[in-house]
């Protein structure tokens, strides 16, 4: 298994629903809002939302253990999300569901309790990640880029373009990443810059 978060996405590129792919924004509103409400501050952003940060570094720091309670939590919160994300993003037209869905999963890597986690990296990382941020920030204009292309094109042949999907579902793996590091904290391996 991988020392980083694996992002697995079944992406649907032919006899997609063009009524639902041209109305995905207003369709996927309640879900967002539902997704939002685990956020304290709708200020804090869209990726960071409801993920539980502050107990970890504190476990991390005085106890070395990362606690699985909220391991589970942030793994469901962030596989959540990623539905979100692949059902806004035109990569399959599964109404993104509250459960666990085979189609869209997110695999945490092995922590074993988080003993083998360095206890004072979770000071740092946040500083270590920017170069990984900017570097995002370039993939999701791209791939805003690319969904838009995407929807027009799907909205009326019903055919989700190749190239689009590989740009759309690397950058979702790339910020998966980028938080299994910086923000969930579950490794201590710096993630890849490619997508």
């Amino acid at each position: 298994m991988s020392n980083q978060i694996e992002t697995v996405i079944s992406v649907d590129l032919s006899n997609r629903n063009k009524t639902t792919v041209f109305w995905r924004g207003v369709l996927a509103f309640p879900v967002v809002v539902f997704l939002g409400s685990f956020t304290p501050n709708w200020n804090a952003g869209w990726e960071a939302t409801g993920v539980l940060v502050i107990p970890v570094v504190l476990a991390l720091l005085v106890r070395g253990v990362y606690p699985s309670y909220v391991l589970s939590f942030n793994q469901a919160l962030i596989e959540f999300e990623t539905r979100v994300t692949t059902y806004v993003l035109l990569l399959n037209d599964d109404y993104p569901s509250i459960e666990r869905n085979p189609r869209v999963t997110v695999t945490l890597p092995e922590i074993d309790g988080g003993k083998a986690l360095n206890p004072w990296l979770p000071l740092v990382k946040w500083l270590l990640a920017i170069p990984l941020y900017i570097v995002g920030v370039a993939y999701a204009l791209a791939t805003a880029f690319a969904t838009v292309i995407a929807w027009i094109q799907t909205s009326f042949t019903g055919e989700y373009p190749a190239w689009a999907a590989e740009i759309t579902l690397g950058t979702i793996k790339y910020w998966n990443r980028i938080y299994g590091y910086m923000l969930v904290m579950v490794t201590d391996e710096y993630p890849s810059f490619k997508l």
